[in-house]
């Protein structure tokens, strides 16, 4: 008679297999963010907490204008002529305030006008301009290469004009952002002068917001 074979007799007497751990996992190539570009908490210039906040004075615009003016490769590569109009493009804004830039081919004109409740700071940062201002005072004029600045109040009222032969670039902040600008015709000089004067008399309008 054949004998009958007991299977799986011993394995209650067997160990239970223990799972090998796993690998540690690794980047394919053995490398990290961490270990190419370092721990970003080591540079701190990284992590600065006393970086200035957006400007509230006249001060502050005027700063802002003079850094973005220096930035040349920020604005320079955004420079477009337009043959028919004066060409813009906003640069920045800011909470109660925004940035222009705008170019000017030999012969544009912003002709005379003022900017309705807005102060602002501008510069030129490319050829020269020509200002015509006028004031219960009379008549002023200037001319506006890099590296000065103009200053602003409400009512201001003037003129720019390219009268060179090379085009020109200039950068213009407006706080609060501009919303109005009023033309006025140039025969009305020192009757509009005088409005503007008394308009930006008003204690309500002539802070710098």
């Amino acid at each position: 008679m054949p004998r009958l074979r007991k299977r799986n007799r011993d394995r209650k007497h067997l160990p239970a297999p223990v799972a090998a751990p796993l690998p540690a996992p690794r980047w394919t190539d053995g490398l990290s963010d961490v270990s190419i570009a370092g721990d970003p908490t080591a540079f701190p210039h990284l992590a600065r907490t006393d970086l200035p906040a957006h400007p509230t004075t006249l001060g502050g615009y005027a700063r802002l204008v003079r850094e973005i003016a220096a930035d040349r490769d920020r604005w320079e590569p955004l420079v477009r002529y337009d043959a028919l109009t004066r060409w813009y493009a906003r640069l920045e804004t800011g909470p109660g305030y925004e940035v222009w830039l705008l170019s000017w081919l030999p012969g544009q004109s912003s002709g005379f006008h003022d900017h309705g409740r807005s102060s602002g700071v501008m510069t030129v940062v490319r050829g020269e301009l020509a200002e015509r201002s006028l004031t219960a005072g009379g008549e002023g004029s200037r001319a506006l290469a890099p590296g000065g600045l103009r200053v602003f109040s409400p009512g201001y009222l003037h003129e720019m004009v390219n009268a060179s032969l090379e085009p020109a670039v200039s950068i213009h902040l407006y706080t609060p952002g501009l919303v109005e600008m009023n033309q006025y015709p140039a025969a009305a000089g020192a009757a509009a002068g005088a409005a503007a004067d008394q308009a930006a008399a008003a204690p309500d309008r002539h802070r710098v917001h």
